[in-house]
């Protein structure tokens, strides 16, 4: 099996195919992804998210706000599973989908456990961390306001927020009030969509 070129192993891929079987079921009850988007699952949902792993794989404790269907998430903590390293924080306030987090997490045996808490919250509760990374939550804006306080918390610290294609409007609204160092990569998965990279966050004199 390949995820955006990369070879997974056999491991790997039973966790994954566990994961699919376990959201098929879940996804019949509670709405985890927008329904148009369920036929797509392994392309929009699975190989979109692998991205951030394969952008910052070597093992690190990782936050995902919002994490919802388990995008990116609980893929990235699938991954980690193999090397039996890293962790990820999963972050997500709706009870429901945080109950179907945590079966997926036991079907899986992914590196991960969830939060049941609104993601301004959060850092009370998950005081650092290495890297954040968010799908399909938020603004750049309020994205940047959620990550400030791991920002400030540790040097080097690194968000991956998966982007469509009017990501430039984001990042010049943002630029307003916030400086930030920035490194867009392309979306293999997505055509005019990105993953931005960001590092340095601080707010700016101007907010």
């Amino acid at each position: 099996m390949k995820l955006n070129g990369q070879i997974v192993s056999r491991e790997t891929q039973a966790r994954l195919e566990a994961f699919a079987a376990h959201f098929e079921k879940w996804a019949k009850s509670i709405n985890l992804v927008a329904p148009s988007t369920r036929q797509q699952f392994w392309d929009r949902h699975v190989a979109d998210s692998a991205q951030v792993y394969q952008l910052s794989p070597e093992p690190k404790t990782w936050i995902d706000i919002g994490s919802g269907g388990g995008f990116p998430g609980l893929i990235t903590a699938i991954l980690l599973a193999e090397r039996g390293e890293g962790w990820v924080h999963l972050v997500e306030s709706n009870n429901k989908k945080a109950s179907f987090l945590r079966t997926a997490i036991r079907e899986t045996g992914a590196r991960a456990s969830v939060h049941a808490v609104r993601a301004e919250t959060a850092p009370d509760e998950i005081e650092t961390c290495d890297a954040i990374s968010a799908r399909a939550l938020a603004d750049l804006s309020l994205l940047f306001e959620y990550a400030a306080p791991w920002f400030a918390a540790k040097t080097g610290f690194r968000a991956f927020f998966h982007k469509g294609r009017y990501y430039q409007r984001e990042i010049d609204k943002a630029r307003d009030h916030w400086d930030f160092d920035l490194v867009k990569h392309e979306s293999k998965v997505e055509p005019g969509s990105v993953i931005l990279e960001i590092s340095r966050l601080a707010s700016s004199s101007a907010s």
